[in-house]
């Protein structure tokens, strides 16, 4: 009987496949079983984490057949941390995961012609280790000292990070300073426990090209004790941090950043380069996490879209403007709208400062933005969309196969969804091909360029 599996249970479990969260697949009397740490072709003895009506899920206890892909974990806290759940799996075999994800996800949702897609192979990184130019780590007293990191998966357990095998090392040698600074004038730091003290979070962000430093302290309270000290102390310890903001989030909530943001010190943004131009970025807009990686992600984008100089384009989602400032040059015309208001003013800014002045930027979502265009009677010649894990709104998509641009390019960051919306979308417009590429090395995200042209 099933109801007899118990937490803690151990048994031997032969590996089929990983899910599309990096998790390994198998099969315990016939119960599908998700196991973490495991890989495709190993044998494993699993423990069982949680025991559910239509599934397991469990822990690796003991590796006893490894699969010829599985290598030395790339960082010391694997296996404690999110972030690097695939850093023992070696880099080829997590390239062919990531276009398998991309099939798993069209199998289950089955958009027409699906089975005839064609599944480019991952295009990866030739050094796919300390690429994130942002971290977003929690701070904590931990036995007397401050420290930052990451939460061990599914807790509220801080496990402190003083290096990383995905960040950038410029990033954490100002996090690990800041640190000692902030013990130093002993700063009143954030307690879960007693929902007392002020900072809870530092959020570092860094320029590929410059080596400016962002810095945005998320805090408890607007009061801020030794704000002087510590703002003389990071001007004269940590000269490439150029912004200094504080972000005021109170009590206890799942969300990481609050309304309010202040200015304390430097400049409000910093400016990255890409595709041979300069980006401003606000603390809280977007920008892609792997800029050697983003410069391919946009190059591919512009290539499927192909346009020609009397078109106009919209850029869904569109950001700070990287893509459409970056296109600019060869459409017509370009509009983009994105709902963080810091992100429209950059964008603004971004394309005066490139020269560029056939853009149109726009703050609202792109689903009510999108068909008050087109009722105004702008119809796109193309469309390019980047949205956000969720996908596509539902709205959206009415419109788009409505008005039906002859040329669309989606760029995905979930293939789940990207799968879901093709069902929609590919009543339209036939898929050319699915292009994926690995903006996150070590884990199990996969990002994906999709070409298609109109029925």
């Amino acid at each position: 009987m099933d109801s007899e599996v118990k937490i803690g249970q151990r048994f031997p479990l032969t590996i089929k496949r990983l899910d599309i969260n990096g998790a390994g697949i198998g099969y315990y009397k016939r119960k599908i079983t998700f196991v973490t740490g495991a890989f495709p072709q190993e044998v494993v003895v699993a423990e069982v984490t949680a025991v559910h009506e239509r599934y397991l899920e469990a822990k690796v206890h003991r590796v006893k057949v490894a699969s010829k892909s599985r290598i030395k974990p790339i960082d010391p806290e694997y296996g404690k941390v999110g972030g690097i759940e695939l850093g023992a799996l070696a880099y080829p075999a997590q390239l062919s995961f990531k276009r398998d994800v991309v099939s798993q996800s069209l199998a289950k949702f089955k958009p027409e012609g699906w089975q005839h897609y064609q599944l480019r192979p991952t295009i990866g990184m030739s050094n796919p280790m300390h690429y994130r130019n942002k971290a977003q780590f929690q701070v904590r007293m931990i036995d007397g000292h401050v420290k930052a990191g990451l939460y061990a998966p599914n807790s509220h357990h801080l496990i402190p990070l003083s290096s990383f095998a995905t960040q950038r090392p410029l990033t954490m040698s100002v996090i690990n300073k800041l640190c000692a600074i902030l013990e130093r004038l002993h700063m009143p730091i954030y307690s879960e426990k007693t929902n007392s003290g002020s900072i809870k979070t530092m959020v570092v962000r860094e320029s590929f090209s410059t080596g400016e430093v962002q810095l945005t302290l998320i805090t408890n309270t607007k009061d801020l004790p030794h704000r002087s000290e510590l703002l003389m102390a990071i001007a004269s310890e940590l000269p490439m941090v150029v912004t200094v903001m504080q972000n005021i989030n109170p009590g206890k909530t799942p969300l990481i950043w609050g309304l309010e943001s202040h200015l304390l010190a430097g400049q409000p943004y910093i400016t990255e380069n890409l595709l041979g131009r300069d980006f401003r970025l606000s603390p809280q807009a977007f920008l892609q996490l792997n800029p050697q990686m983003t410069e391919k992600l946009y190059q591919l984008a512009i290539d499927a879209l192909d346009l020609s100089k009397d078109e106009t384009l919209v850029d869904a989602y569109s950001g700070i403007g990287t893509i459409g400032i970056s296109l600019a040059h060869t459409a017509k015309e370009v509009r983009g709208m994105d709902i963080i208001p810091e992100a429209i003013e950059d964008a603004k800014q971004n394309a005066k400062q490139n020269g560029v002045n056939n853009t149109h930027y726009e703050v609202g979502p792109a689903e009510v933005i999108m068909p008050q265009w087109v009722k105004e009677g702008f119809k796109p010649d193309a469309v390019i969309v980047d949205p956000p894990r969720a996908g596509l709104d539902s709205k959206f998509i009415d419109t788009l196969l409505t008005i039906k641009p002859k040329k669309f390019v989606y760029i995905s960051c979930n293939p789940s969804t990207l799968a879901r919306d093709l069902t929609k979308l590919s009543q339209v417009y036939h898929v050319d091909y699915i292009q994926s590429i690995d903006m996150f090395p070590q884990t199990a995200r996969c990002e994906a360029v999709v070409k298609f042209t109109r029925i």
